[in-house]
């Protein structure tokens, strides 16, 4: 399969910035940084996030966004705001900080494999954009995103609080044991079942459209700053070890450093450290597409 770089970008080359948000093209970031100066600048502030600011107007994203292959669309969240909105009106805020790509037919670890369609994984072959919800282990939910591709979506895996942590707290305690110790903000939404509890995510939230939902969307960084690609981690995705092949596959996406992610892949990042020394400048989608 003949693939090609893209630089300093983690959209896909046959979309600009422009057509992604229906506005201004996003800057380069100017807070790329180590784990190093990462964790030094939580021992200042109570900030998880050297990566981004919460300065200016949020501008949410529109459908054109979605319409993205599913590992260039589980890497473009990264970053990312998911707003909840409450019956009460009170927004609660989270940046997106890992994801998990399934592609599809394809991919075995999916639950459209073999490009099986049930009641339960209709959202993922519909409209990219469309909120897929399922169960499991009968008391828990996960939240995923559909993307371009029949029957691909992405799982969001983890976010980073931003507002509205109290009320997350309260909704995570309702789920947990009396006299249980309290959460931690960076405990929140460190895992895809604790973000749909944290955020009120029900299952009638599946097959609604984050492009238009009144409930619950996506916002662009307000400062309109990119992740930095040195700063994502390719690695396995958690949970499928039982297939094959597609167990090993890079197809889990999340910040390098940030305390919010749910699980470090140390032979990952060493990984990624090897090949920095390479060319540290650059996104190499090739890596991953070339094992799918």
């Amino acid at each position: 399969m003949t693939t090609r770089k893209r630089k300093n970008s983690l959209l896909p080359h046959s979309e600009s910035p422009r057509d992604q948000t229906d506005g201004k093209a996003p800057k380069r970031s100017d807070h790329c940084q180590s784990s190093e100066r990462f964790h030094k600048s939580l021992s200042k502030d109570e900030s998880f996030s050297p990566y981004f600011s919460m300065r200016g107007d949020a501008v949410r994203l529109t459908s054109s966004f979605f319409d993205q292959p599913c590992a260039h669309l589980a890497k473009a969240f990264l970053g990312k705001v998911l707003v909840r909105k409450l019956a009460d009106g009170k927004e609660l805020r989270g940046r997106i900080v890992e994801t998990e790509a399934y592609l599809g037919g394809e991919d075995k670890a999916s639950h459209s494999a073999g490009g099986k369609r049930t009641e339960r994984n209709t959202a993922m072959f519909m409209e990219p954009g469309t909120i897929y919800v399922y169960p499991i282990y009968g008391m828990y939910l996960c939240m995923n995103v559909s993307s371009r591709g029949e029957g691909a979506a992405v799982l969001l895996r983890s976010l980073e609080p931003l507002s509205g942590q109290d009320v997350m707290r309260g909704l995570r305690a309702a789920k947990r044991k009396e006299g249980a110790k309290t959460l931690k903000d960076k405990e929140l939404c460190n895992g895809p079942s604790k973000l749909c509890q944290a955020l009120d995510i029900q299952r009638c939230f599946d097959r609604r459209y984050l492009a238009t939902d009144t409930d619950v969307w996506l916002e662009r960084d307000p400062e309109d700053v990119s992740v930095c690609e040195r700063e994502v981690v390719y690695a396995p995705r958690i949970g499928v070890e039982s297939h094959g092949e597609w167990a090993i596959k890079p197809l889990r996406f999340y910040l390098r450093g940030h305390p919010c992610v749910s699980v470090l892949n140390r032979d990952a990042e060493r990984q990624m450290d090897a090949q920095s020394c390479t060319d540290s400048s650059v996104l190499d989608l090739s890596k991953t597409e070339r094992t799918v």
